[in-house]
């Protein structure tokens, strides 16, 4: 297996380069040459599987150049009980017939982010260790975040030798408790930059840090958001997983409910159904930050700046650029590297691109996604109608997928619903939903006192460039 850049350059790459590198260097992203496609058998087989034998049987097929046995091991080493807290890794609860919540947020920091980027850590650890004297046996991770993927990555990557972590989020744009995840940890590897901006522009800072070739080489730069491709491989893994809980047998079909950001989840859903998983519909589900809606109705796809960044009760999904919208573009097209450089070349100098009444608009049905939004009142309605006709708690972000998978929801597929943090991160919300504070586990109740840890600089890429090479390895 080799991977390619969406942007056609360079030559293709094994996975262990395309792990530690992120960005290619074109500034495109990584994608395998093909998609694997599952035989009857093979599907048949996985429904069976504990959930690490089930990341090993599909994780081995993009990742050639680990040995066997340590993949295995690798994986065995994430999925336990002592991390996600239960066997079973992935929950699947039935709130009645044919509606689900896949549970993914039963991590160590209570997001459905753990389970791609507790894996990671193992596998740069391991690529590190391959590594030795070649690249020193160093990394120096640079990431943004809306919330979720910053602490989730901290949490993977604190104390693992040889690792440091910068990781960018903007200022006074989460919530209380996913600044206290991040912030107050003191682990000497870990670098909190707190950027005076929107999430789009920590996202912007750190693809244009890693455009520069000379810099990323010198410094070791390598890459935890979902532009890194390993994070949507090892979630396509709980597609598969929840599939087989809601069906008893491989011809029926499910749909996925997905609320989306940076179009990295929903991504691992659509690479699930071109192998051959029988997913229906994958249910895009945004919240007032409409961009990749209006893309998927319209085929115009027009990113906002600044203040036309909403900020909602959702905040991990309060991005206007998805990054990983690029992958999924990359197909659309039949994989015409300069069809894409045109288009990102519009979006570059336009500000949009619009592929309205073109071929590759039309071939959007295929894909199995449709879209929709949810608003501040739709995600309080939904949490507080799940809470009395379930006895369930959502977030706010799975709210926003609940409100947008019942609106497309058909009642002979089942629908699953990806639960993607638990409600204690987001406590103003689900107060003013259904007038109680969430449940907060025992290991967070002394969060709010800690002290935090973390530096306050302008959106300036420079800035970051200096700040990083002063506290690099």
């Amino acid at each position: 297996m080799r991977y390619i850049s969406t942007r056609g350059g360079g030559i293709p790459q094994p996975f262990l380069k395309i792990l530690l590198e992120g960005l290619a260097p074109d500034g495109g992203l990584y994608v395998p040459e093909e998609y694997p496609k599952l035989l009857a058998e093979e599907l048949e087989a996985m429904r069976s599987m504990t959930y690490p034998e089930l990341a090993f049987a599909i994780l081995s097929k993009y990742i050639d150049d680990i040995p066997s046995a340590d993949l295995r091991k690798i994986i065995f080493d994430t999925y336990t009980k002592e991390i996600f807290g239960s066997e079973t890794i992935v929950s699947l609860k039935k709130l009645e017939d044919n509606l689900y919540l896949l549970g993914l947020s039963e991590g160590p920091t209570l997001a459905f982010k753990d389970i791609a980027l507790q894996l990671l850590g193992r596998l740069f650890e391991y690529a590190l260790a391959s590594a030795g004297g070649k690249d020193k046996g160093t990394l120096n991770i640079l990431g943004a975040t809306s919330g979720d993927t910053g602490s989730a990555a901290e949490y993977a990557m604190r104390g693992r030798a040889g690792i440091r972590i910068f990781m960018l989020s903007p200022l006074g744009r989460m919530s209380d408790f996913q600044r206290k995840q991040m912030y107050t940890l003191q682990d000497k590897n870990i670098f909190n930059i707190a950027i005076k901006g929107t999430f789009d522009d920590c996202q912007d800072i750190v693809k244009k840090v890693n455009e520069d070739g000379e810099f990323k080489h010198a410094h070791h730069l390598g890459a935890v958001n979902s532009i890194n491709w390993a994070r949507i491989l090892a979630q396509t893994v709980y597609y598969f997983w929840g599939y087989f809980r809601a069906t008893r047998a491989n011809t029926e079909h499910v749909s996925f409910a997905v609320p989306t950001g940076n179009f990295g989840d929903i991504l691992a859903g659509c690479i699930a159904r071109r192998m051959g998983l029988p997913i229906k519909h994958l249910i895009l589900a945004t919240n007032e930050n409409n961009v990749l809606e209006e893309f998927f109705t319209t085929g115009v796809y027009r990113p906002r700046t600044g203040a036309e960044v909403a900020v909602t009760s959702s905040p991990s999904m309060d991005i206007s650029k998805a990054s990983n919208f690029e992958r999924y573009v990359f197909d659309l097209v039949g994989r015409d590297a300069s069809r894409m450089q045109k288009l990102w070349s519009d979006l570059a100098e336009k500000g949009a691109f619009d592929i309205s009444g073109s071929p590759d608009f039309a071939r959007i049905p295929a894909t199995g996604i449709v879209a929709g939004r949810s608003t501040h009142a739709d995600r309080l309605a939904t949490i507080r109608s799940v809470h009395e006709k379930y006895g369930a708690l959502v977030d706010p972000h799975t709210a926003d997928g609940v409100t947008t998978g019942l609106k497309h929801r058909e009642d002979s597929v089942p629908l699953i619903c990806l639960e993607t943090a638990l409600p204690a991160k987001f406590a103003d919300t689900i107060r003013e939903a259904i007038g109680i504070n969430p449940d907060l586990p025992a290991s967070f109740q002394t969060l709010a006192t800690l002290p935090e840890r973390f530096e306050i600089l302008a959106t300036n890429v420079d800035l970051i460039k200096k700040y990083i090479a002063a506290h690099t390895y």
